[in-house]
């Protein structure tokens, strides 16, 4: 079963993700970056790591990108890099280049998808990543 970690201030976006991911792990819900840093930190001290985040850009106090920022140096800083960093798909609303190159390039994500969620893009994400069959 695999361990998601959901990220997302809008409450609708949340019940929608955490409806299609149900199906393939167990998911924990937060609503903003900050609480994100802290329920990933947790795990590693919990050795129960999570396997995705779906990480919301847009969410207020932290946002996607700082959030994602903070989870890379966390890692780097505990020597975990490349395939074995969590898979981090970055959740938009804004179908804007430079918010989806900020997200990949500087961020490190691992992919993206654009509101409104769709089952069949998401789970298709999931494969691509290796996560599902």
């Amino acid at each position: 079963m695999m361990k998601i970690l959901i990220v997302e201030d809008d409450f609708i976006s949340r019940r929608i993700l955490k409806e299609i991911l149900s199906e393939y792990g167990n998911c924990d819900v937060v609503v903003d970056g900050e609480e994100a840093i802290q329920a990933f930190q947790l795990a590693h001290e919990e050795k129960a790591l999570y396997d995705l985040i779906c990480l919301d850009i847009m969410m207020p106090n932290m946002d996607g990108h700082e959030a994602l920022t903070r989870i890379r140096e966390f890692e780097k800083g505990r020597g975990i890099s490349g395939a074995s960093e969590v898979k981090v798909i970055m959740v938009t609303a804004l179908d804007d280049p430079k918010t989806v190159f900020k997200a990949y390039y500087r961020g490190g994500a691992t992919s993206y998808i654009v509101k409104p969620i769709e089952k069949e893009k998401l789970v298709e994400e999931l494969r691509v990543l290796g996560l599902i069959r």
